[in-house]
């Protein structure tokens, strides 16, 4: 089993780097393979809405060698952990403009499998930049995962989050719980135990 874990900041090594880090070492501890990917520090093209994708399914029109990068792994990953520091109360720009385009184009490689998002932040603005990650994975029939706390952490560099022992012990009952279901899901499907169909076709473009 694997977890990937995207780190939507502009910085490597940063402060969501640091709480993404302490999730992927406790569920490599519990025997689960991760791979952190940074979304780079480069200009993020936003989705345009020219719906081309239609016509190749899984693949965003605009190769920029990091959205369809991130289909390809989400098709062979069973578990996901997206983390963002916060910008004006809301996730980076850069994660949105990524996340926008991949369940766009590939919502196929997320549905069903398990995911969990976390906020770095200063001090405020996380419970907000929270709840509108989840949402990706709320209109993907995605089972959200939690933890004890909110998960977040606090710090303005590195080493104020490795001081942050509520937020990092958030981190590894958030990964322990990631793992927890990632096996229960595996058991399931041991015996027989299959996602559900959904429905599909009705569409309402207006409310009455």
């Amino acid at each position: 089993m694997k977890v990937l874990l995207l780190n939507g900041s502009s910085r490597p090594n940063g402060c969501t780097y640091t709480a993404l880090r302490e999730v992927a070492d406790t569920l490599e501890h519990d025997g689960i393979e991760t791979e952190i990917l940074f979304l780079g520090n480069k200009p993020v093209r936003d989705c345009a809405a020219c719906g081309a994708c239609g016509n190749h399914p899984g693949r965003c029109a605009f190769d920029d060698d990091i959205v369809n990068r991130i289909i390809e792994k989400a098709r062979e990953a069973d578990g996901f952990v997206f983390g963002t520091p916060v910008y004006y109360a809301h996730p980076s720009g850069r994660i949105l403009s990524v996340l926008d385009r991949v369940f766009y184009a590939g919502k196929d490689a997320f549905i069903h499998k398990p995911a969990a998002a976390i906020a770095s932040a200063r001090r405020a603005g996380t419970t907000a930049t929270l709840d509108v990650l989840q949402k990706y994975f709320t209109i993907s029939q995605m089972p959200v995962v939690s933890s004890t706390y909110w998960t977040m952490v606090h710090g303005k560099e590195p080493e104020d989050v490795r001081k942050d022992e509520e937020g990092l012990q958030t981190m590894r009952n958030l990964a322990a719980n990631m793992a927890w279901v990632l096996r229960c899901i595996e058991a399931g499907k041991t015996v027989g135990i299959q996602p559900p169909q959904a429905e599909s076709g009705a569409r309402t473009n207006f409310i009455q």
